[in-house]
């Protein structure tokens, strides 16, 4: 908990399917010591990234998806002395988030990501309530999310509330949009316990900024302490150098412009990656397909056979990666995967 406070990289594990979209468990395990081995302090499970399709009884994959990651961490505290924050995805209504949380926790994990998705119905004192009984099993991170993939518009008074609820650690910030942003960050600020929560951004279009901008209201200052990211799931290695360095500008108080650019870069390529053009509909596929070309998946499948890229996508994930290979991290992963052999 001191780790997420402080503020940490941490990717948004996808899922590693086979041709006939069963658990490719090799490969996942694999993405496991690959996002630990590029730096990242943290990983989040069994969320957007790794499809909410994982709990139809069909798949049946949450419990062996928390199981998998739990095990490779485990396996790298004990090689290294080095702790990880694990974070699990929860989801659905009240009693079957508060039986996700507790699946979480049996396995060890250290908070849950509670997602509104599918609850646009559900009033914000419904919603409030949700959370006060999951985080009475263990602490929670609030989550906003953007309405495409769908969130809903939250109000500033909300996030004061849910801030004073116990137990509620961090709060991801992935509304994608700067009106909801400033919203929610004064929100926490504005509660009683609003120092104890982390702020964690999880606006892809807007990283880097994010990290670097200091929030200031009636006398108190408050910055996004890292990042829990769909886009961190690719190139990780280059996202804790990103991440590092804001940290070090922000220790400096000085903000190089060459940095500014390379946000926008960055902009530009989750826009390639997350299939902005097409209103997300390639998110989860062009993931996969970054880490595919890299011998980390073995395909794009998704548990929704209708779920894959778009027209074009995978040209223009192309593209930005031969426009700005400073944002990539292929010769890292080789050299990773070498020496797994």
């Amino acid at each position: 908990m001191e780790i997420l406070r402080r503020g940490t990289v941490i990717p948004a594990i996808p899922l590693a399917l086979t041709a006939e979209r069963k658990l490719d468990e090799e490969k996942q395990r694999l993405m496991v010591r690959y996002y630990l081995a590029a730096g990242s302090g943290g990983i989040a499970a069994a969320v957007h990234s790794t499809q909410f399709e994982i709990r139809d009884p069909r798949h049946n994959l949450f419990l062996p998806v928390l199981k998998a990651v739990k095990e490779e961490i485990d396996a790298f505290e004990r090689e290294t002395g080095k702790a990880v924050v694990r974070i699990s995805g929860v989801c659905g209504g009240t009693e079957q988030a508060c039986r996700e949380a507790e699946e979480a926790k049996a396995l060890g994990y250290d908070a849950v990501l509670l997602s509104p998705g599918g609850l646009k119905d559900w009033t914000e004192e419904q919603l409030l309530d949700r959370t006060r009984k999951v985080a009475q099993v263990m602490p929670v991170v609030g989550f906003y999310l953007q309405e495409a993939v769908g969130g809903r518009k939250l109000s500033k008074d909300y996030w004061r509330k849910l801030s004073d609820i116990p137990n509620v650690a961090a709060i991801k910030c992935a509304c994608f949009e700067r009106y909801r942003t400033q919203d929610l960050v004064k929100g926490v600020m504005a509660s009683r316990r609003g120092d104890e929560v982390a702020l964690y951004t999880g606006n892809d279009d807007h990283i880097i900024l994010d990290l670097l901008t200091p929030f200031e209201h009636g006398g108190k200052k408050r910055y996004f302490v890292g990042g829990l990211l769909g886009q961190w799931s690719v190139w990780t290695k280059k996202a804790v150098e990103i991440f590092d360095l804001c940290m070090a500008c922000r220790e400096k108080g000085e903000i190089p412009a060459p940095l500014l650019t390379l946000a926008e870069h960055l902009t530009e390529a989750n826009g390639a990656v997350f299939d902005v053009e097409n209103r997300f509909a390639g998110c989860i596929p062009g993931l996969h397909y970054v880490l595919c070309n890299q011998g980390l998946m073995a395909g794009t499948w998704c548990l929704n056979p209708e779920e894959t890229l778009s027209p074009g996508q995978a040209e223009e994930i192309d593209r930005v990666q031969r426009d700005y290979p400073e944002l990539t991290d292929d010769d890292f992963v080789a050299e990773f995967l070498k020496k797994k052999e």
